[in-house]
Protein backbone atom coordinates (compact mmCIF):
# COMPACT_ATOMS: atom_id res chain seq x y z
CA UNK A 1 0.00 0.00 0.00
CA UNK A 2 1.30 3.47 -0.94
CA UNK A 3 1.99 5.61 2.10
CA UNK A 4 -0.36 8.61 1.91
CA UNK A 5 0.66 12.17 2.68
CA UNK A 6 -1.28 13.33 5.77
CA UNK A 7 -2.62 16.81 6.38
CA UNK A 8 -4.80 18.74 8.79
CA UNK A 9 -7.40 21.35 7.93
CA UNK A 10 -8.98 23.71 10.38
CA UNK A 11 -12.75 24.10 9.81
CA UNK A 12 -15.42 25.81 11.94
CA UNK A 13 -15.85 23.68 15.06
CA UNK A 14 -13.34 20.95 14.21
CA UNK A 15 -9.94 20.01 12.81
CA UNK A 16 -10.00 17.49 9.95
CA UNK A 17 -7.37 14.81 9.39
CA UNK A 18 -6.98 14.00 5.69
CA UNK A 19 -4.66 11.90 3.53
CA UNK A 20 -3.63 12.32 -0.11
CA UNK A 21 -2.29 9.85 -2.68
CA UNK A 22 -1.59 10.02 -6.40
CA UNK A 23 -1.71 12.71 -9.06
CA UNK A 24 -4.35 14.10 -11.37
CA UNK A 25 -7.82 15.62 -10.86
CA UNK A 26 -9.11 15.49 -7.30
CA UNK A 27 -11.21 12.55 -6.15
CA UNK A 28 -12.65 13.06 -2.66
CA UNK A 29 -13.75 9.87 -0.88
CA UNK A 30 -16.23 10.39 1.97
CA UNK A 31 -16.59 7.45 4.38
CA UNK A 32 -19.78 6.37 6.07
CA UNK A 33 -20.66 4.94 9.46
CA UNK A 34 -17.89 5.07 11.98
CA UNK A 35 -15.26 4.63 9.27
CA UNK A 36 -12.59 7.22 8.59
CA UNK A 37 -9.92 7.59 5.96
CA UNK A 38 -8.83 3.98 6.56
CA UNK A 39 -12.14 2.73 5.13
CA UNK A 40 -10.66 3.38 1.68
CA UNK A 41 -7.31 1.66 2.15
CA UNK A 42 -8.47 -1.20 -0.07
CA UNK A 43 -9.31 1.00 -3.09
CA UNK A 44 -7.27 4.21 -2.79
CA UNK A 45 -4.05 2.85 -4.32
CA UNK A 46 -5.89 1.50 -7.37
CA UNK A 47 -7.45 4.93 -7.96
CA UNK A 48 -4.27 6.94 -7.36
CA UNK A 49 -2.73 6.50 -10.87
CA UNK A 50 -5.64 8.45 -12.35
CA UNK A 51 -6.55 10.84 -9.51
CA UNK A 52 -5.29 12.82 -6.59
CA UNK A 53 -7.17 10.69 -4.06
CA UNK A 54 -8.14 12.46 -0.83
CA UNK A 55 -9.58 10.54 2.10
CA UNK A 56 -10.42 11.93 5.52
CA UNK A 57 -11.92 11.35 8.93
CA UNK A 58 -15.21 13.30 9.09
CA UNK A 59 -15.58 15.70 11.98
CA UNK A 60 -15.88 13.96 15.35
CA UNK A 61 -14.47 10.65 14.09
CA UNK A 62 -11.07 9.17 14.82
CA UNK A 63 -8.39 11.83 14.20
CA UNK A 64 -10.75 14.76 13.44
CA UNK A 65 -11.69 16.13 16.88
CA UNK A 66 -14.57 18.49 17.53
CA UNK A 67 -14.02 21.70 19.47
CA UNK A 68 -17.19 20.87 21.40
CA UNK A 69 -17.24 17.12 21.99
CA UNK A 70 -21.01 17.18 22.56
CA UNK A 71 -21.99 19.15 19.45
CA UNK A 72 -24.89 17.84 17.39
CA UNK A 73 -24.19 16.87 13.80
CA UNK A 74 -25.87 18.21 10.67
CA UNK A 75 -25.48 17.18 7.05
CA UNK A 76 -24.90 20.74 5.71
CA UNK A 77 -22.02 21.20 8.16
CA UNK A 78 -20.36 17.97 6.99
CA UNK A 79 -20.88 19.00 3.36
CA UNK A 80 -19.20 22.34 4.10
CA UNK A 81 -16.22 20.38 5.44
CA UNK A 82 -16.03 18.45 2.17
CA UNK A 83 -16.19 21.72 0.24
CA UNK A 84 -13.33 23.18 2.27
CA UNK A 85 -11.22 20.11 1.51
CA UNK A 86 -11.94 20.52 -2.22
CA UNK A 87 -11.03 24.21 -2.03
CA UNK A 88 -7.82 23.33 -0.19
CA UNK A 89 -6.70 20.53 -2.52
CA UNK A 90 -8.19 21.63 -5.86
CA UNK A 91 -8.75 25.39 -5.71
CA UNK A 92 -9.05 25.85 -9.47
CA UNK A 93 -10.98 22.77 -10.58
CA UNK A 94 -14.11 20.87 -9.50
CA UNK A 95 -13.70 17.43 -7.92
CA UNK A 96 -15.16 14.01 -8.39
CA UNK A 97 -16.72 12.72 -5.18
CA UNK A 98 -17.60 9.27 -3.88
CA UNK A 99 -19.55 8.78 -0.66
CA UNK A 100 -20.76 5.66 1.07
CA UNK A 101 -23.73 5.38 3.45
CA UNK A 102 -23.87 8.54 5.59
CA UNK A 103 -20.94 9.83 3.52
CA UNK A 104 -23.15 9.47 0.45
CA UNK A 105 -25.72 11.75 2.11
CA UNK A 106 -22.95 14.30 2.61
CA UNK A 107 -21.98 13.96 -1.06
CA UNK A 108 -25.58 14.49 -2.20
CA UNK A 109 -25.87 17.71 -0.20
CA UNK A 110 -22.48 18.89 -1.47
CA UNK A 111 -23.70 18.43 -5.06
CA UNK A 112 -26.92 20.39 -4.51
CA UNK A 113 -25.31 23.18 -2.47
CA UNK A 114 -22.11 23.66 -4.50
CA UNK A 115 -22.57 22.22 -8.01
CA UNK A 116 -19.81 24.45 -9.39
CA UNK A 117 -17.26 22.57 -7.24
CA UNK A 118 -18.44 19.04 -8.08
CA UNK A 119 -17.99 17.34 -11.45
CA UNK A 120 -19.39 13.91 -10.62
CA UNK A 121 -20.87 12.20 -7.56
CA UNK A 122 -21.19 8.46 -6.96
CA UNK A 123 -23.43 7.88 -3.93
CA UNK A 124 -23.31 4.32 -2.55
CA UNK A 125 -26.44 3.32 -0.60
CA UNK A 126 -27.29 6.65 1.04
CA UNK A 127 -29.86 5.79 3.74
CA UNK A 128 -32.19 8.67 2.84
CA UNK A 129 -35.14 6.98 4.52
CA UNK A 130 -37.15 10.22 4.73
CA UNK A 131 -37.92 9.73 1.03
CA UNK A 132 -39.59 6.35 1.52
CA UNK A 133 -43.39 5.98 1.66
CA UNK A 134 -43.02 4.38 5.12
CA UNK A 135 -40.72 7.12 6.45
CA UNK A 136 -42.77 7.46 9.66
CA UNK A 137 -41.96 3.86 10.62
CA UNK A 138 -38.26 4.55 10.16
CA UNK A 139 -38.43 7.61 12.41
CA UNK A 140 -39.83 5.31 15.10
CA UNK A 141 -36.98 2.88 14.40
CA UNK A 142 -34.37 5.63 14.86
CA UNK A 143 -36.07 6.69 18.11
CA UNK A 144 -35.83 3.08 19.34
CA UNK A 145 -32.11 3.03 18.58
CA UNK A 146 -31.62 6.26 20.55
CA UNK A 147 -33.73 4.96 23.43
CA UNK A 148 -31.68 1.75 23.57
CA UNK A 149 -28.47 3.78 23.59
CA UNK A 150 -29.69 5.97 26.47
CA UNK A 151 -31.19 3.22 28.62
CA UNK A 152 -29.16 0.09 27.83
CA UNK A 153 -25.90 1.19 26.26
CA UNK A 154 -23.99 0.89 23.01
CA UNK A 155 -24.14 -2.82 22.19
CA UNK A 156 -27.93 -3.18 22.60
CA UNK A 157 -28.38 -0.04 20.51
CA UNK A 158 -26.15 -1.50 17.79
CA UNK A 159 -28.20 -4.69 17.80
CA UNK A 160 -31.46 -2.75 17.35
CA UNK A 161 -29.86 -0.68 14.60
CA UNK A 162 -28.48 -3.69 12.72
CA UNK A 163 -31.80 -5.55 12.93
CA UNK A 164 -33.72 -2.57 11.58
CA UNK A 165 -31.46 -2.22 8.53
CA UNK A 166 -31.94 -5.81 7.38
CA UNK A 167 -34.48 -7.00 4.85
CA UNK A 168 -37.77 -7.33 6.73
CA UNK A 169 -35.82 -6.00 9.68
CA UNK A 170 -37.42 -6.08 13.11
CA UNK A 171 -36.19 -3.21 15.29
CA UNK A 172 -37.68 -4.97 18.32
CA UNK A 173 -35.52 -8.09 17.79
CA UNK A 174 -33.52 -9.48 20.74
CA UNK A 175 -31.00 -6.88 21.78
CA UNK A 176 -27.82 -8.89 21.70
CA UNK A 177 -24.89 -7.58 19.69
CA UNK A 178 -23.35 -9.71 16.95
CA UNK A 179 -20.16 -11.52 17.77
CA UNK A 180 -17.06 -9.56 16.77
CA UNK A 181 -15.00 -11.47 14.19
CA UNK A 182 -11.36 -12.32 14.66
CA UNK A 183 -9.29 -9.88 12.62
CA UNK A 184 -5.84 -10.07 11.05
CA UNK A 185 -3.25 -8.05 12.94
CA UNK A 186 -3.02 -5.28 10.30
CA UNK A 187 -6.74 -4.56 10.72
CA UNK A 188 -6.80 -4.58 14.51
CA UNK A 189 -5.86 -0.91 15.02
CA UNK A 190 -8.46 0.25 12.54
CA UNK A 191 -11.10 -1.94 14.22
CA UNK A 192 -10.29 -0.43 17.61
CA UNK A 193 -10.69 3.11 16.23
CA UNK A 194 -13.99 2.08 14.68
CA UNK A 195 -15.27 0.69 17.97
CA UNK A 196 -14.25 3.87 19.77
CA UNK A 197 -16.23 5.94 17.25
CA UNK A 198 -19.43 3.91 17.48
CA UNK A 199 -21.13 5.86 20.32
CA UNK A 200 -20.71 9.08 18.33
CA UNK A 201 -21.96 7.40 15.16
CA UNK A 202 -25.05 5.84 16.76
CA UNK A 203 -25.87 8.81 18.97
CA UNK A 204 -25.31 11.71 16.58
CA UNK A 205 -24.63 10.66 12.99
CA UNK A 206 -27.54 8.20 12.73
CA UNK A 207 -30.31 10.64 13.76
CA UNK A 208 -28.68 13.67 12.16
CA UNK A 209 -28.26 11.98 8.78
CA UNK A 210 -31.06 9.42 8.45
CA UNK A 211 -33.65 12.09 9.24
CA UNK A 212 -32.19 14.42 6.59
CA UNK A 213 -34.36 15.09 3.52
CA UNK A 214 -32.27 15.76 0.38
CA UNK A 215 -33.22 18.49 -2.07
CA UNK A 216 -34.97 16.40 -4.75
CA UNK A 217 -35.65 19.22 -7.26
CA UNK A 218 -31.97 20.21 -7.21
CA UNK A 219 -30.84 16.59 -7.54
CA UNK A 220 -33.23 16.09 -10.43
CA UNK A 221 -31.75 19.12 -12.18
CA UNK A 222 -28.22 17.79 -11.58
CA UNK A 223 -28.93 14.12 -12.25
CA UNK A 224 -26.50 14.03 -15.19
CA UNK A 225 -23.70 14.42 -12.63
CA UNK A 226 -25.02 11.74 -10.26
CA UNK A 227 -24.79 7.97 -10.11
CA UNK A 228 -26.46 6.06 -7.27
CA UNK A 229 -24.94 2.68 -6.41
CA UNK A 230 -26.53 -0.28 -4.62
CA UNK A 231 -24.98 -3.52 -3.38
CA UNK A 232 -25.62 -6.71 -5.31
CA UNK A 233 -26.15 -8.54 -2.02
CA UNK A 234 -28.24 -5.97 -0.12
CA UNK A 235 -31.48 -6.04 -2.09
CA UNK A 236 -34.40 -5.33 0.27
CA UNK A 237 -32.27 -3.86 3.05
CA UNK A 238 -33.15 -0.36 4.20
CA UNK A 239 -30.21 1.58 2.66
CA UNK A 240 -30.67 -0.29 -0.65
CA UNK A 241 -34.40 0.53 -0.69
CA UNK A 242 -33.74 4.20 0.03
CA UNK A 243 -31.01 4.49 -2.62
CA UNK A 244 -33.12 2.82 -5.30
CA UNK A 245 -36.05 5.09 -4.49
CA UNK A 246 -33.79 8.14 -4.69
CA UNK A 247 -32.46 7.17 -8.13
CA UNK A 248 -36.00 6.67 -9.42
CA UNK A 249 -37.25 9.98 -8.01
CA UNK A 250 -34.47 12.11 -9.50
CA UNK A 251 -33.76 10.15 -12.70
CA UNK A 252 -30.18 9.30 -11.75
CA UNK A 253 -28.14 6.41 -13.10
CA UNK A 254 -28.47 3.31 -10.86
CA UNK A 255 -25.46 1.01 -10.59
CA UNK A 256 -24.93 -2.38 -8.95
CA UNK A 257 -21.73 -2.70 -6.93
CA UNK A 258 -20.28 -5.93 -5.50
CA UNK A 259 -21.16 -7.07 -2.00
CA UNK A 260 -23.70 -5.49 0.27
CA UNK A 261 -23.78 -2.25 2.22
CA UNK A 262 -20.14 -2.81 3.24
CA UNK A 263 -18.98 -3.98 -0.19
CA UNK A 264 -16.19 -1.41 -0.09
CA UNK A 265 -14.58 -3.49 2.68
CA UNK A 266 -15.60 -7.00 1.67
CA UNK A 267 -14.90 -6.72 -2.10
CA UNK A 268 -12.32 -3.90 -2.43
CA UNK A 269 -10.72 -4.93 -5.73
CA UNK A 270 -14.00 -5.39 -7.62
CA UNK A 271 -15.51 -2.34 -5.92
CA UNK A 272 -12.55 -0.17 -6.96
CA UNK A 273 -12.75 -1.28 -10.59
CA UNK A 274 -16.44 -0.44 -10.84
CA UNK A 275 -15.89 2.88 -9.09
CA UNK A 276 -13.28 3.86 -11.71
CA UNK A 277 -15.88 3.37 -14.43
CA UNK A 278 -18.65 5.10 -12.49
CA UNK A 279 -16.55 8.21 -11.93
CA UNK A 280 -16.53 8.92 -15.64
CA UNK A 281 -19.56 10.83 -16.82
CA UNK A 282 -21.78 8.87 -19.17
CA UNK A 283 -24.86 11.07 -19.47
CA UNK A 284 -23.74 14.37 -20.84
CA UNK A 285 -22.75 17.67 -19.32
CA UNK A 286 -21.23 16.70 -15.98
CA UNK A 287 -18.58 19.36 -16.27
CA UNK A 288 -20.90 22.31 -16.90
Amino acid sequence: MTEPTPGRLRVPGATLHYEVRGHGPLLLLIPGGSGGAAAFDGVADALAPAYTVATYDPRGLSRSPLDDAGAGQRVPEHADDALRLIDELSPGEPARVFGSSSGAITALHLLTAHPDRVERVVAHEPPVVELLPDAAAHRVFIDRVQDALRTQGLMPALAVFAAGLKKDGDPTAPRTAPERPRLPSHAAARAERTMADLPYFIGRIVPGFMLHHPDLPRLRALSDRLAVACGQDSDGELPHRAATFLAERVGAELLRFPGGHTGLTTHPAEFGELLKKALHTSRGAAGR
